[in-house]
């Protein structure tokens, strides 16, 4: 069985930088949840980031690849520079995602961490442009497909190819993770 990654937002965490939790209602994700695929993660908070926290947005809107570059800065609208801790988290959610052989993750849209096909502009005025999180681009410079929580029938059809075709001598082949534990978060 294929593990997902899922922003721990979507979940009912209360883990946002405003201290609520964004809970997904999807059908597809129940059902997840009940078998026991789901690795809720949020890489803010793995990052070091406490809830809540200040709004931070990408500068210039120039999204994750970018930060990963070096090119760009996560700033909260004061001004404070929280690259470290977006990076922190972008890598801790990609080393949680190989222990579990994850190759699918839904993750929050929009976020400066898991946006996946838009992220704020880093005006901190609510307009969004094209682009990905910091998490989200080191996911998928790994190989690993990102959907958005409006993209969960994309990310099943993603997990039906996977699970049709898996690769030879790709982990356990059962995708659990047996034998790997996963830093302060619990599969649900």
């Amino acid at each position: 069985m294929e593990r997902i990654l899922v922003s721990a937002c979507l979940m009912g965490r209360k883990v946002r930088y405003d201290g609520a939790a964004k809970t997904s209602g999807d059908a597809l994700l129940a059902v997840w949840r009940e078998e026991g695929r789901l690795i809720p993660f949020c890489p803010e908070v793995e990052g070091g980031l406490p809830v809540p926290r200040p709004a931070a947005e990408i500068e210039g809107g120039a999204g994750g690849p970018a930060v990963l570059a070096g090119a760009a800065r996560v700033l909260t609208a004061q001004g404070d520079d929280v690259t470290g801790a977006f990076l922190a988290g972008a890598q801790a959610a990609l080393a949680v995602a190989r222990s579990f052989d994850v190759k699918v993750a839904i993750l929050k849209e929009g976020s400066p961490s898991c946006g996946s096909l838009t992220v704020y502009d880093g005006t901190f005025r609510g307009n969004r442009t094209p682009g990905h999180g910091v998490t989200t681009a080191l996911l998928e410079l790994h190989g690993i497909a990102v959907f958005g929580e409006e993209r969960i029938a994309d990310a099943a059809a993603r997990l039906r190819e996977i699970e049709a075709f898996p690769r030879p001598g790709a982990g356990s082949g059962d995708g659990s993770g047996a034998g790997q534990e996963v830093p302060r978060i619990s599969p649900v």
